[in-house]
């Protein structure tokens, strides 16, 4: 046997190494999103800072890819929903939010690895923020929160199983400010509060 037909019969039986990302490609993944708030917050009546519960909800992500390294990426969830509270009180009211974030990404090309990082903008709208029973017998009403712009990042990988299927794991950062406003027995009050959550993403992912 010739060496240029052993060289393509070695070819022939190597196992397929699925592709990178490529210009043109545009990628759904969808898994677990846990949001972690790193928060703090003005003093709370005395109280001290506000706290604000970690919670799951399903993540997904929309990838476009510009070129061969570059993507853009939008990442949503069904709505987060945290309990808010503060030490001595014990969980005083619930709020949802979702937290759409927009990224631009550059992509590493290492085989069936694709590392990546990205910096974008979020935008979180609160809805439904209820105080519950022991913050009702308090005195406590009338919760809003003003929904917020900032930046964001994030840092993650892809593992290629196949030309359409791939697995991701991702930690995102968002820059996440709100005011929380209430009255107590009737007074008005504003606490200006950082939530700052990171978000820890674990999924499958499917090429057009």
């Amino acid at each position: 046997m010739k060496w240029h037909q052993a060289a393509m019969l070695a070819v022939a039986l190597s196992p397929c190494v699925a592709a990178a990302h490529q210009a043109g490609d545009f990628f759904v993944r969808a898994g677990s999103a846990t949001a972690r708030p790193a928060e703090s917050s003005q003093d709370v009546l005395g109280l001290g800072e506000f706290n604000i519960s970690n919670n799951t909800q399903l993540g997904l992500t929309f990838t476009w890819m510009a070129t061969d390294n570059v993507g853009i990426e939008l990442l949503g969830a069904t709505p987060f929903r945290h309990r808010v509270g503060t030490g001595p009180t014990g969980t005083l009211a619930t709020v949802k939010h979702l937290p759409p974030t927009l990224v631009a990404e550059w992509y590493f090309d290492l085989g069936k690895f694709s590392p990546y990082l990205g910096a974008g903008v979020n935008y979180t709208t609160f809805f439904q923020e209820r105080f519950n029973q022991t913050g009702r017998d308090a005195g406590l009403s009338d919760l809003h929160l003003k929904d917020s712009w900032g930046v964001a990042g994030v840092v993650g990988l892809d593992y290629q199983i196949d030309p359409q299927w791939l697995i991701n794991a991702s930690v995102w950062y968002m820059d996440m400010s709100t005011d929380v406003k209430f009255k107590a027995a009737g007074e008005s009050h504003t606490v200006k509060t950082d939530i700052n959550p990171w978000v820890f993403f674990f999924g499958v992912g499917y090429t057009f």
